[in-house]
């Protein structure tokens, strides 16, 4: 980190110690004070060079309401929204409040599809097949429960898939006869040639459908996806795609990926409100697509056939908006680097230290933000446990399948204070200093 006297370099440099700075920081709320000036300061700064650069992702980190006596590095879980976002939604839902059936059906709603344009912006895709819903969960089984197959037909997963997804298949199933057939990754891979190869090796003549995570939310390994998308595709095979842990998180298209269905939550890594998210179909796959919830038309190739959910929070919805300004205001690589280089900076700092292993890799294409560790001889659980009892450091346990650790995610808004918490932590605990 830098010292104070290139603190005050920067401040400067931001135009904080002049007379316009003065006058700015008075009429401005105090966690937008300056940050324009950084922005434009940063503007033409490489996005790995800005990544460690703390004096810039400071004013990014006052733009949060984050709790001073909890490092919350569980932001992988859900994550929290920046101020502007919380403040669209809390208008919104007060001016909902005030006559509920006029400013929510008749003014907010119209907001829709001003939104679905930005959302399929961000997407790379076409307006025409963004559907909003609240989250991943409903977005994925909007497809998984959609698709017509029939008993015989067989479904490619994995085991270290999300368990709402397996769970969802599983039904399926149970209530029609269809045949999964699963994949049981070895992570953390580096070799694109092996995972690409655990799945193609089992499609068949009957493959119908193969489900693929972006980034397993267990340990962030980030998947080939349009590799094994492309080799389903030449067998006839379709394509969904579990993007909960990836939108956002690092840049991409839909189209790119492969994808013929795609859910993800916003209240991830586009740090939207709680209870957002997307559904993406394939233009072409809309009209075969049942909708989870029933229709006029269930045949219909209109994406919003998809939103007949019933009456939905619009404060929510319409806060998005303002989640993608934000979003676009850091920039899609600069985040990715900053994520990459947080998560880089602590599993670099305890790999070393006898007992700790690491699940997750450190090298660009297979990580981003989010690290597994694990201590030799020591439940995950004792190592989260510790973390928060004495360092007050928030994480989540993972004892899942072939991995086991604690998973550590930051988010844009953590500085490395923050990680050189967790790293004395999990040093201590990895000594036996407990």
């Amino acid at each position: 980190m830098r010292n104070s006297s290139t603190r005050r370099s920067f401040l400067h440099k931001a135009g904080l110690f002049s007379a316009t700075g003065l006058l700015t920081a008075l009429t401005q709320p105090a966690w937008s004070r300056g940050l324009d000036h950084a922005l434009q300061q940063a503007a033409g700064m490489p996005p790995d060079a800005l990544a460690g650069d703390e004096d810039f992702w400071y004013y990014i980190q006052q733009c949060y309401t984050a709790s001073p006596s909890l490092i919350n590095l569980n932001n992988g879980g859900v994550a929290p929204s920046p101020k502007p976002v919380q403040e669209a939604m809390k208008r919104f839902h007060d001016l909902s409040n005030e006559a509920p059936s006029y400013y929510m059906w008749r003014i907010l709603d119209q907001g829709r599809e001003p939104l679905r344009r930005e959302l399929a912006a961000l997407a790379g895709c076409e307006a025409e097949e963004i559907a909003i819903h609240r989250n991943a969960s409903e977005a994925l089984e909007t497809v998984i429960f959609g698709l017509p197959l029939k008993a015989g037909d067989e479904v490619v997963l994995c085991k270290q898939d999300y368990p709402n997804m397996m769970n969802a298949w599983i039904q399926r199933e149970l209530r029609e006869g269809i045949k999964l057939i699963w994949v049981n990754l070895d992570l953390p891979s580096e070799d694109n040639d092996y995972l690409v190869s655990s799945y193609t090796k089992v499609f068949t003549a009957k493959t119908k459908v193969v489900h693929l995570t972006h980034v397993i939310n267990w340990n962030g390994q980030i998947m080939p996806v349009r590799k094994i998308a492309d080799a389903a595709h030449l067998r006839g095979i379709e394509v969904v795609v579990d993007g909960a842990h990836s939108f956002a998180h690092f840049p991409y298209t839909l189209p790119a990926l492969g994808a013929d269905y795609f859910g993800t939550s916003l209240h991830k890594w586009l740090s939207a409100c709680i209870g957002s998210g997307l559904l993406y179909v394939k233009k072409d796959k809309i009209k075969n697509l049942y909708p989870l919830f029933a229709a006029a038309d269930p045949k219909s190739g209109d994406i919003r056939k998809f939103e007949a959910t019933g009456t939905r929070p619009f404060f929510i919805e319409q806060a998005i908006g303002k989640a993608i300004e934000f979003y676009d205001m850091i920039g899609a690589e600069r985040k990715a680097q900053r994520l990459f280089y947080l998560k880089n900076y602590w599993m670099s700092r305890v790999k070393d230290i006898p007992k700790v292993q690491l699940g997750t890799s450190m090298k660009p294409g297979f990580g981003c933000a989010i690290g597994l560790v694990n201590v030799e001889g020591k439940k995950p659980a004792e190592l989260e446990a510790f973390l928060l009892t004495n360092y007050k450091v928030h994480t989540t346990t993972i004892d899942y399948e072939n991995l086991k650790g604690v998973r550590v995610t930051p988010n844009v808004y953590t500085t490395t204070k923050n990680l050189d918490v967790l790293i004395r932590g999990i040093e201590q605990f990895a000594k036996g200093g407990f």
